[in-house]
């Protein structure tokens, strides 16, 4: 890993996809300007509105999104991580027809690095209170994600994939310096939970976490917690988002960090269950 800028961007996004890619383009050019080589957006960025419109708003990748994702990164010359988009393929019969929510990373050539499906799907149903069920309106993933770049090994989740310490474990198996965590963590969780975790999760698997958030009201009635983070490796939040509003949150990503806490602690190499 080499020692690099990096820029987590918060958004409240909502249903008008042409505003939210203007709104993205922007924050992305602010974060490249001030001079981060890797720029990360938050989970579906570009589209967030009704639920029985989410099959309809679902693209194909490459499509109308990650072309223009692509194409920012090329320009631009940066790693970008295109926070995630309702991917929709061709799928075989029977196969139900719900779209992916998926993560991409591009390269400063615009060439797509990786494509990470999320894997855990949020379901929860307290009466008189909130029902989500994000499986009846997403298709799981089954693939971790870990890929080589020129700044170091990026893995790749998403949101919920956070409560899961085994993906995370994976990751660090396939190498991962970096983790990335595009989300639309809500407030109530978030309150009590998401510093926690990502903290954890950095600590636990000796590399640094980004993690953009959406922040504010969502279409669906959820207010979502902001706060987007950066974590090191010893488990130090380096950058943070604040509450309630837009932000483009930068910090350096130090390799020496990395190396240290891998050397002077070196609990990965010390594992006996695997």
């Amino acid at each position: 890993m080499k020692t690099f800028p990096v820029a987590v961007v918060q958004m409240n996004s909502g249903p008008d996809k042409g505003t939210n890619l203007a709104k993205a383009a922007h924050a992305i050019e602010e974060a490249a300007h001030a001079g981060a080589q890797l720029v990360a957006l938050p989970e579906v960025f570009s589209w967030r509105g009704k639920p029985e419109q989410s099959r309809h708003e679902a693209e194909s990748i490459p499509g109308q999104t990650t072309d223009a994702m692509s194409a920012l990164a090329r320009r631009l010359r940066i790693h970008l991580i295109a926070g995630s988009i309702l991917e929709s393929i061709a799928f075989p019969a029977g196969a139900g027809g719900l779209p992916f929510n998926t993560a991409t990373l591009f390269g400063p050539d615009g060439s797509l690095v990786a494509a990470y499906r999320k894997i855990h799907l949020f379901d929860v149903d307290l009466p008189g209170r909130v029902t989500v069920k994000e499986s009846e309106l997403r298709r799981a993933g089954d693939e971790v994600v870990c890929v080589q770049t020129e700044l170091g090994r990026i893995g790749l989740a998403v949101c919920y994939d956070l409560r899961f310490p085994e993906l995370f474990r994976k990751l660090a198996d396939a190498g991962a310096e970096v983790i990335a965590m595009p989300s639309a963590f809500t407030k109530p969780t978030g309150q009590a939970h998401w510093e926690p975790l990502l903290r954890a999760r950095a600590i636990e698997n000796q590399c640094f976490v980004v993690a953009p958030n959406q922040y504010g009201v969502s279409t669906h009635g959820f207010e979502d917690y902001g706060n987007s983070l950066i974590v090191d490796p010893w488990g130090q939040v380096v950058a943070r988002g604040p509450d309630n509003e837009a932000a483009v949150v930068t910090a350096t990503l130090d390799a020496a960090v990395l190396e240290r806490v891998r050397r002077e602690l070196p609990s990965l190499e010390h594992r006996r269950l695997a």
